[in-house]
């Protein structure tokens, strides 16, 4: 892997009212002229996304949104896509021009930072107009939150600024990897493969190539075989560590794997990585409560093409109507959108996808608002396990999801054959 993917990326989300100097900073941050800049308030319409490295947090994401002051009907719409930046932020920069007083906007970004666990660095802007260093104003130290100088005309204050953020950069931004604590330095981690036409030519799926990286950064062992080699390949290496195989084809790698070899699935480790397994453990379960013409949310965290056999617009539902019995209605959202607790609230399961594009804290905020809703959440490779009758071994290398499966009553109600080829989970 070239670059870190965006999702994996620590996210700096830049806030302040119109004009304050959101996109010159965010300009000075990265050291190039990303953003337009202009003395006309209101430039910046929908957030925009830059990929950086911060030493020694390494590689970041820097969001400038719309000024939170923006007005009209146009405006209110895009204050509110400012606000849904939230949902995937690390880190709060709240930008102020120090000569204007404190505002509502203001009070409420740091309110609602605060109410998601966000860090916040408050930056006074504009140090060159009004000055370095001058005491506080009684509104700004009322905020509570630390506060840095900053010119970016000058080219002053971004080391402070740096230290600023790796102070506010929460401890466990990316706690576990993908396979840490799964297994161990100089152990083998054979991963299973289907190569099908959702992929492009010459490169493997991005959840299994982050597996592989995260594998050898941990020193692991890795070797990769597609499915239809599995069984040689096993011949030829018979006691791997771990298998970890496309979920696709997980019956029947679990079929030709002795049952002492542990085994889960790509988007199982994504569950963990990205979520909270346990919770998409239990989700699963729900499946047993399905019923013929409930509704089901899938969600899907890539924009791709939609193709004939689209596992989320076609291959699922028509694996749950197998299951039910009958047909259910089902609902699609991709990318970013997902629907807030009172919409969730009309669903009886919502099924997503293994969150690849996404970083954890909005995986997080979708687990949170469906528990908001009481609905239950699963994710593709955990319910795909669940359909086959595998789940229970799947998990195994995870014993508080595993014990939360078998708690809820694990056992699916019915094994289906999931036909087709395999596609991208």
């Amino acid at each position: 892997m070239i670059d870190t993917p965006r999702s994996n990326r620590l996210h700096l989300a830049i806030f302040g009212r119109r004009n304050v100097g959101k996109s010159s900073l965010i300009n000075f941050i990265t050291g190039q002229e990303l953003a337009i800049v202009a003395d006309v308030p209101g430039t910046t319409t929908d957030p925009v996304y830059k990929s950086i490295e911060i030493l020694p947090l390494g590689p970041a994401v820097v969001i400038d949104t719309a000024g939170l002051d923006d007005t009209g009907e146009l405006g209110e719409k895009r204050v509110a896509k400012a606000r849904e930046v939230l949902r995937k932020t690390d880190i709060v920069l709240l930008v102020v021009d120090p000569r204007e007083p404190v505002t509502a906007f203001e009070r409420d970004v740091v309110q609602a930072a605060r109410e998601r666990g966000i860090g916040i660095v408050g930056v006074r802007n504009k140090a060159d107009l009004w000055g370095w260093n001058l005491p506080l104003a009684d509104d700004l130290r009322a905020l509570n939150i630390p506060w840095v100088d900053v010119s970016c005309a000058m080219g002053r204050g971004l080391e402070d600024l740096k230290r600023a953020i790796i102070a506010a950069a929460p401890a466990d931004w990316d706690p576990l990897g993908v396979v840490r604590g799964v297994v161990e330095a100089g152990q083998h981690l054979m991963l299973v493969v289907s190569i099908d036409a959702s992929m492009p030519k010459g490169r493997l799926k991005l959840p299994e190539v982050q597996t592989l990286r995260d594998a050898l950064e941990e020193n692991v062992l890795c070797s990769v075989v597609r499915d239809t080699e599995f069984a040689e390949a096993l011949e030829r290496f018979p006691r791997p560590d771990l298998v970890v195989a496309h979920s696709l084809v997980i019956d029947y790698v679990a079929r030709v794997l002795p049952e002492e070899i542990p085994l889960t699935t790509t988007s199982t480790l994504f569950a963990r990585y990205k979520g909270d397994l346990v919770t998409f453990a239990r989700g699963a379960v729900a499946l047993d409560k399905l019923e013929p013409g409930d509704r089901v949310l899938i969600a899907e965290a890539c924009t791709h093409c939609v193709m004939p056999t689209d596992i989320g617009r076609h291959k699922i539902p028509g694996w749950l109507e197998q299951y039910v019995g009958g047909a259910i209605e089902h609902d699609h959202v991709n990318g970013g959108q997902f629907p807030d607790a009172s919409a969730l609230r009309d669903y009886r399961l919502v099924i997503h996808c293994g969150g690849c594009m996404l970083n954890r804290r909005e995986v997080m905020y979708r687990i949170l608002a469906c528990q908001e809703a009481g609905v239950p959440i699963t994710n593709y490779g955990v319910m795909l396990s669940y359909l086959h009758g595998v789940a229970e071994r799947v998990l195994r290398p995870f014993p508080e999801a595993h014990r939360a499966l078998v708690a809820a009553g694990g056992h699916p109600r019915t094994i289906i054959e999931l036909d087709g080829a395999a596609l991208s989970v």
